[in-house]
């Protein structure tokens, strides 16, 4: 049984530091963004998501130095959900305006 309980263990501190690897990706993309690029795809403020990224990434940073139990697990979860509607929605949107996209030519 202790064998079972030290894979868990492991298993869930890598969970947690691919998770961060996740926020911290975020993060550092969201920074190196122009901000007037946020308000033309209406995609909130550049101040917003450096705050939610920076927050996922300091949960993030906490939970996989000191594990995830109980509400910090939770708090994770919610963390690692905020950096992927960045990665997934927010970043694409602001990458077309950057580079030109929205037809122009």
């Amino acid at each position: 049984m202790d064998i079972v309980l030290q894979s868990e263990f492991w298993l869930f501190r890598g969970l947690a530091f691919l998770a961060l690897g996740i926020e911290l990706w975020a993060l550092a993309d969201c920074a190196k963004r122009k901000a007037t690029s946020f308000e033309a795809t209406l995609k909130r403020t550049k101040g917003f998501w450096l705050g939610m990224t920076g927050g996922s990434a300091a949960v993030g940073a906490f939970t996989a130095w000191f594990g995830a139990f109980g509400l910090f697990g939770i708090l994770q979860l919610v963390a690692v959900i905020a950096a992927c509607v960045y990665l997934a929605d927010v970043k694409p949107a602001v990458s077309e305006v950057q580079s030109g996209g929205y037809g122009s030519w």
